[in-house]
This record gives structure tokens, sequence and C-alpha cells, in this order.
């Protein structure tokens, strides 16, 4: 097993149909006394009773909290405490733990993590304002008061014309999502282990494996584009009626279903392909094992995950929105008129600032919940922990693996 930025090489895991000879605890060693033998000399049943300690005669002091006086289920009794070398506790996580870790290492390693995901952030929207400010073509016109063919025309036009307008921040945005996940989840591999790691190591870490991790992006993203299509296509066939659109939209809310299933299947392929070091195709087959049996959780985990996200990005954009139109005077009639992008520089700016701190905050945490996941259904199926701890340094987990 190597230490950074993955736990284990590629295929050696038990849900892969190999035994892995998982470390465990080393175990007490005693060299005073015969191995596995009773002592010779037994006590008379019913007369035994516990050696002397100090303390313990007549008068002695009662025992002291935590020994002896302890309450039931805790202490000697109880179940032993998890070690925790890092931003997480090594044991299946529950949904706190994991949003917690992922706000911790935010916290922890917060040079790094904000290092990566500032810059990116900034140069990403320094790209965005520069595209919407000289490049994005006038929406077309628009007839509120068009109908029949002409108003099907116009709306076609206009989602043509939304669809080319978004594609370049779209494509700007995920370029900046796969460059902040590819580092920050060597920074998240490493704050498991409770260890730091400056930029430059996590860049030369996540460097080989950014095109693999531009692959899978792609091949999702294509895998996605024809599901939709298919799903559409007998309806546009169909024609303009009332039957075809009807069919276009159940075939759109059966191509939404089956996306959403495939991506909540493959949401773990990424920390899979960075931290195993696996190839794409291997990496999707990893992320569908560890989610196999486990889709609602890592459903229900993503959803409020990104609930929170929305959260955080009204409470900045909302202000941040309101002094731009206060500050922009042609920024309201601007905003209001769906057929002009003639925003002024002082609207973007301000707007532009807003959306910086919105992906600073975002594309750390996000990142963190997905490489937590990933640990967490590796901690459940293949007892990830304990290889973890014996890299961690953890006392009594220091047997070398086989």
């Amino acid at each position: 097993m190597n230490d950074s930025p993955g736990w284990a090489s590629p295929g050696s895991a038990p849900s892969d149909g190999q035994e892995t000879g998982i470390p465990k605890p080393s175990p007490p060693v005693d060299e005073g006394g015969p191995a596995g033998q009773w002592s010779p000399t037994q006590p008379p049943p019913g007369q035994w009773t516990p050696p002397a300690a100090p303390g313990n005669g007549p008068g002695a002091p009662p025992p002291a909290p935590g020994r002896a006086g302890m309450p039931p289920g805790s202490g000697w009794g109880g179940p032993p405490t998890a070690a925790k070398p890092g931003v997480i506790p090594l044991r299946p996580l529950g949904v706190g733990e994991i949003l917690d870790g992922a706000v911790s290492t935010m916290r922890t390693h917060w040079r790094t993590v904000l290092g990566v995901s500032l810059t990116v952030s900034v140069i990403a929207e320094i790209v965005i304002v520069l595209v919407q400010r000289y490049l994005l073509p006038r929406p077309p016109t628009v007839d509120p008061n068009a109908t029949g063919t002409e108003a099907l025309r116009q709306a076609t036009d206009s989602a043509q014309s939304e669809l080319l307008t978004s594609a370049p921040s779209t494509l700007v945005a995920m370029i900046a999502t796969l460059i902040t996940t590819s580092v920050l989840t060597v920074v998240i591999s490493r704050s498991v282990l409770g260890r730091g790691v400056t930029l430059s190591e996590a860049w030369s870490e996540a460097r080989p494996r950014i095109l693999p991790l531009v692959g899978l992006t792609l091949l999702l993203s294509l895998m996605s584009a024809a599901i939709m299509a298919v799903g559409v296509l007998p309806g546009l066939l169909l024609g303009d009626g009332a039957g075809g659109l009807a069919l276009t939209f159940l075939g759109l809310f059966a191509a939404c279903g089956v996306v959403l299933w495939l991506m909540i299947r493959f949401t773990l392929a990424a920390p899979a392909l960075m931290l195993e070091r696996q190839p794409v195709l291997t990496a999707l087959r990893r992320s569908a094992k560890l989610v196999k049996g486990n889709w609602w959780r890592t459903f229900g985990i993503l959803a409020l995950t990104y609930l929170l996200v929305i959260v955080v990005t009204l409470i900045i954009a909302v202000p941040f929105g309101i002094i731009a139109l206060a500050v922009d005077s042609d920024g309201l009639s601007e905003l209001l008129d769906s057929n002009s992008t003639d925003f002024g520089w002082p609207f973007l700016i301000i707007t532009g600032i807003g959306d910086v701190i919105i992906s600073t905050l975002a594309y750390p945490f996000t990142a963190g919940v997905m490489a937590l996941l990933y640990v967490d259904q590796r901690i459940r199926r293949e007892a990830l922990d304990l290889e973890l701890a014996r890299a961690a340094g953890v006392p009594g987990y220091d047997t070398p693996r086989n």
C-alpha cells in the first residue's frame, strides 16, 4: 500500500475478487508465560479472587472515575474508540461526519485548499466575464404575441441561443472543476491520514491524472447526452401535435431518471481514478461496485451536499447582485431585457467577485464530500480503515502488509 495519494494498488480490493491480507492490529506479546496453555496450578472452585492491587485493601479510597467505577458500556466494557489521525475517525462514517470532514479539511489545510480553489476560480471567472462581454451573440427576438408555428420556431431559436450562450461558461466551469477536484482529492487523501501537503506537492501528485479525469468527464457527458437524445427522439419524430409533445415529455422525464441513476452509480469513479490510479473504465466499474446496495444513501448525501451549496450560493449571490444593480445604473434594464446581453463592466465585475467567492467555497466542499464518500464505502466493504490506520502510523496497526 502506498501512502499518497491513494491507499490501494489497482485491482487489489476484495471487491475485485482478490485476497488482500489486510493488516490486523498487532497481538500482545507476553514472553513470561506458556503460550496457549492454562497455568498448572488452578485455584479451588468458587474461591478465586482478583490479585491485590495498590489501593484495593480495606479503607482504600473509592476507585477513580473511568476505571472500576465507570458506567456500564464505557471504557473497558464499551466498544473501542476508533482511531482518528486526521479529519475523520477510521470507521464507517455518518452523514454528519462526511460533511464535517469536508469542512475540517478546508479549515485545517486552508492555505492549500484556498490556494488552488481561489486561483482556479479567479482565472475561470475572468474568462467567463470576457466571453459574456465580447463573444456571446445577441439572443433572437421573441414576439410574445406569436402563435402556432411561428411561436414554436421562436421557442426553438431561443432554446438554441440559450444553449449556445451557456456552452462557453459550462465548458470553462467544467475545466475548473476538473482541476480543483484532482488537486483537492489529493489534499483530502492526506488529511485523512493527518498529514499536510503543499500546493506544489498536491499538483505534482494530481497532474498525471488530469487527462484520465478529463476522459472520464467527457465519457459521462457523452453518455448522458446520448441517453437524453434517445429519450426525446421518438416524440420529435412523431411530430408537433399533442401526441408528439406528450411523448417527448415522457421520454425526457424517463431519460432524466436514467441519467440520474447512472450519475449516482458512477459518482465515485473520479476518486477511484485519482486515489487508486485506475484507468477510466476500471474506475467506472469500481464506482458501480462501491455504490451497489447504497444508491439511495449516496443519492441522499449528494442531494444534501448540493442543497447546502445552493443555500450558500443564494446567501452570497443575492447581496452581490443587489450591489451590482445599485452600482450599475443600466444593469437592471439590461437584466430585464431578454434580448440584451450588454451588461456594463461594474455589473459584470461585482457579480464576478460573488461568483469567485461561491466557487472558492463550493469546489473544495463538494470534492471533499465525494472523496470521503469513497473512503466511507471502502471502509464499509473492504476494511480500508485498517489500511489507513497502518499508513497513518497508529500504534497496533504497524504490521506490514504481505
